[in-house]
Order: C-alpha cells, then sequence, then structure tokens
C-alpha cells in the first residue's frame, strides 16, 4: 500500500494594495484617454461641420427661402440625431422628404425608420412615391397610402416621376389619375417631381394647378422663373453629417 502524502494547505496570497492601485490608476488613464477622444472626435464633428454648413451657404442658388435633402435606402441608415441635435447649430436643413413607395408593391427599406425618426424630432417631412409609368395608377396610389399616413403639419405627398410611359399621353393620364386619389383621399395636393428635359418637353403645360420639384445640376435653367415651379434640386453630391453617402439638395420658395 501506497505511503499518504502530507499535505498542507498554503494560504492564499493577498493581493498587493500597490497592485490595486495600479490597476485603478490604469482605470483612471483609460477613461480619461476615451474622454479626450471622445471630445476631441465629437469638437472635429463641429467643426467639420460648420466648414461644411458654410461652404453649403455659400453655394447656395440666390432667390430661394429654405434648403432642404431628399432621402432614399441609397444614403443608408441616417443618423438623424446628429444632424438635427448633437452638434449643437441650428442645422441649414429645414425640410427632408422620404422615398416610401415604387410601383406597386416596393416600400423603401429605410422608410418606416426615416419617418419614425423625423416625426419624433419634429423635423418637416413628407413622403413620395416613384411612379412607374407602365403600371395601373390607382393601384400605386392605393399601395402609397397604404404606408403614407399624412399628419396636419405634413409636406404634400411628392410622386416622382424619372421613367417613361407607353406614351406621353398615357403617362400623364396616369399620373393624373394617381394624383387625384390621392388627394381625393387625404386633402393634400401632390407634386410633381421629375427632371428639368421631361418639365419643359413633357409636363410644363399640362397639369393646371400643380406644382413642379425639378432636378438640374449643370446650371441654373430659365424654368425657375415659371410660377408653377417650386422646388429645385440644384445638386445630388451634397455632404453632411450623418449622412455617409451624396445626398441631393433641394432648395425651395417655401419660407419653412
Amino acid at each position: 500500500m501506497a505511503k499518504k502524502r502530507r499535505t498542507t494547505r498554503r494560504k492564499p496570497k493577498r493581493k498587493s494594495s500597490r497592485n490595486w492601485g495600479y490597476g485603478l490608476l490604469f482605470t483612471l488613464i483609460m477613461a480619461a484617454i476615451a474622454t479626450g477622444s471622445y471630445y476631441f472626435i465629437f469638437k472635429n464633428q463641429k467643426k467639420n461641420y460648420r466648414q461644411k454648413k458654410e461652404e453649403i451657404l455659400v453655394h447656395i442658388p440666390e432667390g430661394f427661402n429654405s434648403m432642404g435633402i431628399d432621402v432614399s435606402h441609397h444614403q443608408g441608415s441616417v443618423d438623424w440625431e446628429l444632424l438635427f441635435n448633437k452638434l449643437g447649430y441650428d442645422t441649414i436643413i429645414r425640410f427632408v422628404y422620404c422615398k416610401a413607395t415604387e410601383s406597386l408593391t416596393h416600400v423603401d427599406t429605410k422608410w418606416e425608420h426615416n419617418r419614425k425618426t423625423l416625426n419624433g424630432l419634429g423635423i418637416m417631412n413628407g413622403g413620395y412615391h416613384f411612379f412607374d409609368g407602365k403600371a395601373r395608377p390607382r393601384e400605386q396610389a392605393a399601395h402609397f397610402l397604404a404606408h403614407w399616413k399624412p399628419r396636419e403639419i405634413d409636406l404634400p405627398p411628392v410622386l416622382d416621376v424619372e421613367t417613361e410611359g407607353f406614351s406621353d399621353s398615357d403617362l400623364i393620364a396616369k399620373m393624373k389619375i394617381w394624383m387625384t386619389v390621392v388627394e381625393e383621399q387625404t386633402g393634400y395636393r401632390p407634386i410633381i417631381y421629375t427632371s428639368l428635359n421631361y418639365y419643359e418637353t413633357k409636363f410644363k403645360d399640362q397639369f393646371p394647378g400643380y406644382y413642379f420639384w425639378i432636378a438640374a445640376y449643370s446650371q441654373r435653367p430659365k424654368a425657375l422663373e415659371n410660377d408653377n415651379v417650386l422646388h429645385w434640386q440644384y445638386s445630388e453630391t451634397g455632404v453632411l453629417p450623418g449622412i455617409n453617402e451624396k445626398v441631393d439638395l433641394n432648395v425651395t420658395k417655401v419660407s419653412f
């Protein structure tokens, strides 16, 4: 039979107060570094935003009263809190339009988040529908209205027309049906967003009583002098804090 080994219990080593002090000091140093880094980054964000704001203000076209942006899933996840609250400056952005729907079934993947967040922040906003000129207009209107629920302070809905129909007359007839349905059910008369080319060659004289929002980037179009042109999208390459992708910049004759 093997002899039993005699075991002795070792007393647990006490943690050195010096080691504990080093740990606390290390924690405090790391916290200070983190705080300093945050302050440095945040300060730089504010500085960069101030510079961007000044650059944009310099290039805002004359003769317009307010500036806004329009977004869709192409801008990714926008940090609206950063753009409107965290930087501590009065933003130059006075209104936002968000893509809501397209054609008969598509819903923009960022629509619900953008709409909910902007409403929560109290930012003037509206929704737009990307029109399919070859699809049934009443069903497109119903699809849009199923997702855009207007509030009393909402901006008018927008019909985004960028693609051809079977013919110009067919496209115009479908657009009128969509806008009539939306206005009858909401009380809001829609605005038509389109290119300068489409406005001048297809739509300019076809929609009495309706306002247009035209996109033209290379020059200030003479069409802006027309009473039925309300908004002008003058750039598609805007850079703003909280938005990682280029964003459309718009000016309007309306004061917000």
